[in-house]
C-alpha cells in the first residue's frame, strides 16, 4: 500500500517535472499522431490512385442528403451536387469541345457553379485553370495562355458586370486563337461568347462513366493555381493529385470533424478556398459559400449558417476586429479560425473580442512543398520546430545576405544556418515526399525557386523567400520577405516587377517601387518614386489605364512621387530607405506627389485633406 502510494507520488512528481520542462510535450504528440494517421491516409490514397472525385462520389453514396453548400437562402445536397456537376460534364462534353486530358479555364467568382463545374472537369479526366477573377487585358490573356487551354469558362450577376467587360475586352484574340468562350450568366451575351446554363440544363444527371477518368494518376495535373501576380503576370503552380490531398488534408490537420460547418468567403481561385472546399469533401461537412467577403455580414451570416469552423488572412481578422461593436459579437458557434498573416495585437483583440476561438495560424505558399502550423494557440507564431516537420518537410534556416539578395556560404560552398534566435531564409528539401512542381510553361521562373548545395553538395531545396526565426521554445515566428517585396491586402507585391512595368511607359526612365506603412492598416501599401525624360509632363490618366492593364488592383502604386532623379548606391542599386522613412506626407516632401484615384480614374495631385481623408478612413485604399 505504502509502496503503491510512493510509486504513484513518484510517477506525478515525473509528470509535473515533464511539464514544466516540455509544457507543449502534450501537444506536439497529439499534433504528430493525427499528422502520422493522415500521411498513413494519404498513402492509402496515392497506391491506389484514389482522387478526390472518387472521395467526393463516396460520400454522394455515404449522405446523399446532407447539406453540402450552402448560398445565401439556397441549399444543395450531396446528391444535388453530384447531379449538377454530372450535367456541366456532359455540357463540355457535347460536340467534342472538351476531351480527357484538356485544360479547362475557369473566370469565375465564388458561386455554387464554380463547383459544380470543379467537379465536373474532373469527372471527365480533366484539369482546371483557376484564374483570379481581380486580372484585366494583358495579364488575362497571359494568364489564359500559361494554362494551354481551349475553353474559358466565365460568371458575372447582374450587380458585377465587370468580368463580361473583362472577357470582351480580350474576346477577339481569344476567337483568334479558336477558344471558346462559355458565359455562365442568365443573360445574353454578345457575339463570340456562347451559352453555358441553358446546355447544361439539357443534359442528363445521371452519373458518368468512370472510363472518362481512367487515365488519370497521382501525378496527373489537378489543377493550375496562380501566384498573387505582382505584375499582373501571374504564375501558375502546378497541383497534381497528389498535392491536391496535401490542400485537402489541411482540415482533418486542424481537427475538423464531420460535423462542422466551414464558412468559406475566400476565393475559390486561391489555394486557401480551395482546400476549404476540398477538405470539406474529405470530411463530408457542409460549407457556407460567400460570393465575397463583407465584415459587416460575416458573423451575421455565421449565426444563420450555425458556422463552427472559419478561413481567414490576416486582413480578415483585422476587418472583423475593426467593426462597431455589438451586444452580440460572442453569440456564435465558431470554434476554429484557421489562415494565416494574423498580428499578434490583431489576434489579442479578435480573441478579446469574438471569444474562446482556437486560432491555427498556418505558414505555407500554393507552389511550396513545406507546411507550418501553430497548433498550440502561441500568439504571434507560424508553427512549431518538431521532428515530424523535420522528417516530413525536411527545412532549415540559412543565413542570407539582404545587401547581396543571396544565401551566405561557407569554404565548401555550402549555406551556413542560423542558430535560433537569429532569422533566416527558410528553405524546404525538395524530395520525392517533399515534391516542387514548378510553374507551367515558366522553367526559368521554376529553377529561380530552386537553391542547390544547400546542406551537402547535390542537394535541392525550395527557396520560400521568406526570413523566419525560432525561438528558444521551438516555435516559429516569420520576420519579412527577402528582396524588394511587400504584403498588401493579403498578396505579396515585387516592387522591381511593378517598377518594370512603370517604366515601360515611354516617358519614364527610371522608377523604383516601395511599401509605406497607412496607420490603421495590415502591410503596406505601394508607392513609387519616378522620374520623367526632361521636356515631360506626368499623363495621370496615362498612367492609371497602364497600371490598370498590367497589374492587379492590390499591386497597383497609389502614391506617385515625381523626382528629377533617383538616387543611387555605388553599384548602381536604387537607394529605397529614406523614401520609405518619408512616406507620403506632402507638408515634408518637395517633390510632386499623386494619388490614385480610384473614382475618377487617374491620380490625382496628392493634397494634406486626401491624406486626411486616406487616415480617417474616409477614403477607403
Amino acid at each position: 500500500m505504502v509502496l503503491n502510494m510512493i510509486l504513484w507520488v513518484i510517477l506525478a512528481a515525473f509528470a509535473i517535472c515533464i511539464f514544466f520542462r516540455f509544457p507543449y510535450l502534450y501537444q506536439d504528440v497529439k499534433y504528430i499522431v493525427r499528422n502520422l494517421r493522415i500521411r498513413r491516409r494519404v498513402s492509402h490514397y496515392i497506391q491506389n490512385n484514389y482522387t478526390i472525385v472518387d472521395c467526393f462520389l463516396e460520400r454522394v453514396k455515404k449522405q446523399p442528403n446532407k447539406p453540402f453548400l450552402l448560398f445565401k437562402d439556397e441549399t444543395f445536397t450531396y446528391q444535388d451536387a453530384d447531379r449538377l456537376s454530372n450535367q456541366a460534364a456532359r455540357a463540355l462534353l457535347q460536340n467534342g469541345l472538351v476531351k480527357q486530358g484538356d485544360t479547362v479555364t475557369f473566370f469565375v467568382t465564388n458561386e455554387p457553379m464554380f463547383v459544380w463545374l470543379w467537379l465536373a472537369v474532373f469527372k471527365i479526366g480533366c484539369s482546371a485553370a483557376l484564374l483570379n477573377t481581380n486580372i484585366r487585358s494583358k495579364s488575362l490573356l497571359h494568364c489564359f495562355k500559361c494554362s494551354g487551354a481551349q475553353v474559358l469558362l466565365f460568371f458575372f450577376f447582374f450587380k458585377s458586370p465587370d468580368l463580361e467587360g473583362a472577357v470582351e475586352e480580350v474576346l477577339p484574340e481569344l476567337l483568334e486563337r479558336q477558344v471558346t468562350v462559355f458565359s455562365l450568366g442568365s443573360k445574353q451575351t454578345s457575339s463570340g461568347i456562347h451559352g453555358f446554363i441553358d446546355k447544361m440544363r439539357n443534359m442528363s444527371s445521371e452519373p458518368l462513366a468512370e472510363d472518362l477518368r481512367s487515365h488519370l494518376n497521382m501525378h496527373s495535373l489537378a489543377c493550375y493555381v496562380y501566384t498573387s501576380g505582382t505584375t499582373g503576370f501571374p504564375k501558375a503552380a502546378v497541383i497534381s493529385h497528389t498535392k491536391l490531398w496535401r490542400f485537402v488534408m489541411i482540415l482533418r490537420s486542424c481537427g475538423l470533424k464531420s460535423d462542422d460547418v466551414l464558412y468559406v468567403s475566400l476565393p475559390l481561385y486561391h489555394s486557401a478556398g480551395l482546400a476549404g472546399v476540398t477538405g470539406a469533401i474529405d470530411l463530408g461537412i457542409t460549407v457556407a459559400l460567400k460570393r465575397k467577403f463583407s465584415s459587416s455580414q460575416f458573423w451575421d451570416d455565421c449565426r444563420k449558417y450555425n458556422v463552427t469552423a472559419i478561413q481567414y488572412i490576416g486582413e480578415i481578422m483585422r476587418f472583423l476586429c475593426n467593426t462597431p461593436k455589438k451586444p452580440n459579437d460572442r453569440s456564435h458557434k465558431v470554434r476554429i479560425a484557421i489562415g494565416n498573416g494574423i498580428r499578434a495585437n490583431v489576434w489579442r483583440d479578435f480573441l478579446n473580442r469574438f471569444g474562446n476561438i482556437q486560432i491555427l495560424e498556418l505558414y505555407g505558399a500554393t507552389e511550396g512543398n513545406i507546411i507550418l502550423m501553430n497548433y498550440s494557440g502561441k500568439i504571434g507564431a507560424v508553427g512549431r520546430d518538431n521532428f515530424l516537420h523535420k522528417w516530413s518537410f525536411p527545412f532549415a534556416l540559412i543565413k542570407y545576405d539582404v545587401e547581396q539578395g543571396k544565401p551566405l556560404r561557407d569554404s565548401t560552398g555550402l549555406c551556413i544556418q542560423v542558430p535560433k534566435g537569429e532569422p533566416g531564409l527558410l528553405v524546404a528539401e525538395i524530395s520525392v515526399r517533399a515534391p516542387f512542381l514548378g510553374y507551367a510553361r515558366d522553367l526559368q521562373q521554376t529553377e529561380k525557386k530552386k537553391l542547390h548545395d544547400v546542406l551537402k553538395k547535390g542537394d535541392v531545396f525550395f527557396n520560400t523567400g521568406d526570413l523566419m526565426l525560432i525561438d528558444k521554445d521551438g516555435f516559429v515566428y516569420f520576420h519579412d520577405r527577402i528582396g524588394d517585396t511587400f504584403r498588401w491586402k493579403g498578396e505579396n507585391v515585387s516592387t522591381n516587377e511593378v517598377a518594370d512595368v512603370i517604366t515601360q511607359v515611354d516617358y519614364i526612365t527610371e522608377a523604383t517601387v516601395y511599401g509605406v506603412e497607412v496607420p490603421g492598416n495590415e502591410g503596406r501599401i505601394g508607392m513609387a518614386a519616378i522620374a520623367l525624360k526632361d521636356g515631360h509632363t506626368f499623363d495621370s490618366e496615362g498612367v492609371f489605364k497602364h497600371l490598370e492593364s498590367f497589374l492587379p488592383a492590390y499591386a497597383r502604386p497609389r502614391f506617385i512621387r515625381i523626382q528629377s532623379s533617383l538616387d543611387v548606391t555605388g553599384t548602381f542599386k536604387l537607394m529605397k530607405a529614406g523614401l520609405v522613412k518619408e512616406g507620403f506626407n506632402p507638408s515634408a516632401i518637395p517633390d510632386p506627389l499623386y494619388f490614385l484615384d480610384d473614382r475618377e480614374k487617374k491620380f490625382v495631385p496628392l493634397t494634406m485633406d486626401i491624406v486626411h481623408a486616406v487616415l480617417s478612413g474616409k477614403i477607403k485604399i
